[in-house]
């Protein structure tokens, strides 16, 4: 593939609203975990909220928009000049020239769980006010930030679990490798909502402790909430040496179980070879893998496995949701942006509340952060029905 421009990006995330909190966060180790408080939920975990959520307001033209989900899109879309470079590039591109791909999971289901309470005693009807398809509607993430950006290009909402927003850049690349677009806004935003609190914890998933990736003792996951964004560009010939691209992409399905990992790794492996591939770059040329690292037994297991066949037992690796929780279909976006700032920062970030690496896992995993040259890192996202992406950034220079 031809690489593309990472020419703007920005996360919002609990560990900071915007890449300055976010690098921040990752260079204090902090964790932005907390007991879980959100909402009228009752269940002993811990959840990575973002704060300052329901203070947005959306422009008021786009009111039909408000729900959880679309104000977090807007509170990202504030940091980092993300809505004035948005604007820029399609000033010079033209409107119909820029798409938006965005992944999510549960969109605004929120909203539809606090129309529920206030059904009609009788006819069991939802409010009247109800917006369905501005806010449950996955798609309704993706057509707010084509609306508050007034672009014209293509919109598409990927919606396929915890690799959502990592496969939304695939979606972008083939869209602008066939000519359709010029550029695009790429990312993921997912909120916290009851479903999938509820939801995860049913299916004994969540830890009752902030969650502890590649740890001998992880019981489960942390559930988390984020929004990232990227304004994905085709290289020009004159850029900034330490730019930082899109170098490529890798998918694979291996639909070994509707909510566990191929054992033996086997999606993943195909996933990072792919992208490898795409790259034209061999395993030695990859100085640090975000992992997708969940903090369950059977993930960490299957992904070490996978990863410690196509690297070896040599190159550094973490997982940045003991920091952030997992967060389902904004994750590829967020660690694809955290991938970003490792490259920029010359960080290998630690793996936050690992303690005692399961010694079983033979991965090379680093409990605490590395400060040196990081040329290129791979990010791992994988989702239930064993739907898989890799992507791989590197620097220009």
């Amino acid at each position: 593939m031809q690489p593309l421009l990472l020419k703007q990006f920005t996360a919002t995330s609990c560990i900071g609203t915007g890449v300055a909190a976010i690098l921040q966060g990752l260079l204090e180790q902090r964790s932005g975990l907390a007991r879980c408080g959100f909402e009228t939920v009752d269940i002993d975990t811990h959840v990575g909220e973002v704060a300052g959520v329901d203070e947005v307001r959306l422009p008021q033209e786009l009111h039909k928009y408000e729900c959880r989900n679309n104000r977090l899109a807007e509170l990202a879309l504030r940091q980092d000049g993300s809505f004035a470079a948005v604007q820029e590039t399609a000033s010079r591109l033209g409107r119909r020239r820029v798409g938006v791909f965005l992944g999510t999971s549960t969109a605004g289901i929120l909203q539809t769980e606090l129309a529920y309470r206030e059904r009609d005693p009788s006819s069991g009807a939802l409010p009247a006010g109800f917006e369905y398809g501005s806010t449950h509607n996955s798609f309704s993430v993706a057509d707010y930030v084509r609306k508050r950006c007034r672009l014209e290009g293509p919109a598409v909402a990927v919606s396929c679990a915890c690799a959502s927003s990592a496969k939304a850049f695939g979606s972008a690349r083939r869209m602008i490798e066939a000519g359709v677009i010029d550029a695009a806004v790429v990312g993921g935003v997912d909120s916290l909502c009851l479903t999938t609190l509820y939801g995860f914890h049913s299916l004994q998933l969540t830890s009752s402790r902030p969650c502890r990736p590649f740890d001998a003792a992880r019981d489960g996951i942390s559930i988390g909430e984020a929004a990232a964004f990227a304004l994905l560009e085709r290289v020009p010939q004159a850029r900034d040496d330490d730019s930082v691209l899109l170098l490529g992409i890798g998918e694979s399905s291996d639909a070994y179980h509707i909510s566990a990992p191929h054992p033996e790794g086997l999606g993943a492996r195909r996933a990072m070879q792919a992208a490898l591939s795409a790259a034209l770059l061999e395993p030695g040329d990859i100085d640090y893998i975000n992992l997708h690292g969940t903090g369950t037994p059977s993930n960490d297991r299957a992904e070490s496995q996978a990863v410690t066949s196509v690297f070896g037992p040599t190159t550094p690796c973490s997982s940045t949701k003991g920091a952030t929780g997992h967060t389902l279909g904004a994750a590829g976006a967020l660690e694809a942006i955290i991938s970003a700032l490792a490259l920029e920062n010359d960080l290998m970030p630690g793996g936050v509340a690992a303690t005692n690496i399961d010694p079983m896992l033979t991965a090379l995993y680093l409990k605490d952060n590395r400060r040196t040259t990081v040329r290129r890192v791979l990010s791992n996202s994988f989702g239930f029905g064993g739907t898989n992406c890799s992507l791989i950034f590197g620097r220009t220079g």
